[in-house]
C-alpha cells in the first residue's frame, strides 16, 4: 500500500522519529509548556465569560485572563517567596553570628536520650553547647563559601527561571486564545472515534482542574494555619515553616509532619509541654481532618479515584518528574484507568463525557475564520 510514494509503514517510521526530535527540543521548556496547558484548561470558564461580556473579543478576552492569573497567583507567589527569603536570611544570620539558642536546647534535650545514644553523639563530638554551635557556624561559613563559588550557576539557573516562565505566560496567552481550535485540531487528527476521544479529553482536563486546584487550596490551608500555630506557639520564622508545610503537603499525608514533628519535638524539649501537646493536637486534629477531608473532597471526588492511589501516584510522579509530579502522576493513573475502562467497557458511548459543544463550536469558528 502506497501513501503519496512512500510506504505507509516507512511514513509512521518518519513519523515517530520526528514527533520524538519535537518533543526532545520542547524538552527544557517542558514545565512551562505543562502549566501553561493546565493553567488554560482552569481558567477557560473565566476567558469564555469574558468574552461573552466583551462581545466575542477573543484576543482581549484572553489577555485579560492572563491579567488575572498574574494578579491571583503569580503575584501572592512573589510575595510569600520574598517573605520567605528575608525570614531564611534572618535564620541564616543568627546561625553565622552563634545568635541562636538551638545548642543550648539540643544539650538539654541529649540528656533524656538513651546511653547509646548520648556515647554516639560524644564520639562525633556533640554532645555539649559549644561544639555544637562550633558546627553550625562552620556550616553556614560553608554555606556562604558555596553559594559565592556557584555565583554564575545561580545566574544560569534564575535566566533559565525568567525564560521559562516569560515562555510559559507567552504560551498561555495563545492557549487561552486558540485553546478551543488545538483541541479540535487534535480531537480531528487522533484515529479514533469520537466518543472516545471526548472522554480521555474530559478526564484529562478533570484530573488536571481538580488535582492543581484541590492541591492548591490544601497547600494553602495547612500553611496558612499551620503558620498562625507556629506563632502561637512562639516560634521563630512562622512565615518560612508555614510556607515550608503548604509546599510539603504536596505530600499527601505526611507533607506537613515533616515540619511539625520537630517542632513539637523542640518544644517538649525545652520545657514547654503545654505548647507541645496543644501543637501536637492541633496538627493532629485540625491538620489532620484537613488533610483527610478536603483533599479527597477537593480531589478524589472529581478525579474518581480512590485516596491511596491518589498518593501513590503523586510519590511516584513527584519521585520521577519532580515537583511537577504532583500533577503528572494523578494524570497517568487517571488516563490508565480511563483506558482500561474503555477497554474492558465500563467506560461506553453511553456513559462517557463529551466535551461542551460551544467550546467544540469555538474552534470550528476559529478554524474556518483562519481557513
Amino acid at each position: 500500500m502506497r501513501f503519496k510514494g512512500l510506504t505507509k509503514g516507512f511514513f509512521i517510521l518518519i513519523l515517530f522519529i520526528v514527533t520524538v526530535a519535537f518533543f526532545d527540543v520542547l524538552g527544557p521548556y517542558f514545565s512551562a509548556i505543562l502549566w501553561a496547558a493546565i493553567l488554560a484548561v482552569i481558567f477557560q470558564p473565566m476567558k469564555t465569560r469574558l468574552r461573552t461580556l466583551l462581545a466575542d473579543r477573543n484576543g482581549l478576552a484572553s489577555l485579560l485572563t492572563l491579567l488575572i492569573i498574574c494578579l491571583i497567583v503569580f503575584t501572592p507567589l512573589a510575595i510569600v517567596a520574598s517573605s520567605m527569603a528575608i525570614e531564611f536570611n534572618v535564620v541564616y544570620l543568627k546561625l553565622q553570628h552563634n545568635n541562636t539558642q538551638l545548642p543550648v536546647i539540643f544539650t538539654d534535650a541529649i540528656q533524656h536520650l538513651p546511653q547509646w545514644a548520648r556515647n554516639f553523639l560524644a564520639d562525633h563530638d556533640l554532645d555539649n553547647a559549644a561544639s555544637i554551635q562550633q558546627k553550625l557556624s562552620q556550616f553556614a561559613l560553608q554555606g556562604s563559601r558555596y553559594v559565592a563559588g556557584s555565583v554564575f550557576l545561580i545566574g544560569k539557573g534564575t535566566f533559565s527561571f525568567v525564560v521559562g516562565f516569560g515562555v510559559m505566560l507567552y504560551l498561555l496567552f495563545f492557549l487561552l486564545k486558540d485553546g478551543a481550535w488545538l483541541v479540535n485540531l487534535i480531537l480531528e487528527s487522533l484515529p479514533l472515534s469520537k466518543y472516545v476521544k471526548h472522554h480521555l479529553f474530559m478526564k484529562f482536563a478533570a484530573v488536571a482542574r481538580a488535582t492543581v486546584k484541590g492541591t492548591v487550596a490544601v497547600a494553602i490551608v495547612q500553611g496558612t494555619l499551620g503558620g498562625i500555630a507556629f506563632w502561637f506557639a512562639d516560634i521563630d520564622g512562622s512565615l518560612l515553616w508555614g510556607a515550608l508545610m503548604a509546599f510539603l503537603s504536596l505530600i499527601p499525608a505526611v507533607g506537613s509532619a515533616i515540619i511539625w514533628v520537630p517542632a513539637a519535638i523542640y518544644l517538649f524539649a525545652t520545657g514547654m509541654l503545654w505548647k507541645g501537646i496543644l501543637l501536637v493536637a492541633f496538627f493532629v486534629v485540625v491538620i489532620g481532618l484537613v488533610d483527610n477531608i478536603l483533599r479527597p473532597l477537593l480531589v478524589g471526588k472529581d478525579t474518581k479515584m480512590p485516596d491511596y492511589l491518589i498518593l501513590i501516584a503523586t510519590l511516584g510522579g513527584m519521585e520521577i518528574y519532580g515537583i511537577n509530579g504532583f500533577v503528572i502522576g494523578p494524570l497517568i493513573a487517571a488516563l490508565f484507568i480511563a483506558c482500561w475502562n474503555l477497554l474492558s467497557g465500563r467506560d461506553h458511548q453511553g456513559n462517557s463525557d463529551e466535551i461542551d459543544e460551544d467550546f467544540i463550536e469555538e474552534g470550528k469558528n476559529h478554524s474556518e475564520s483562519n481557513g
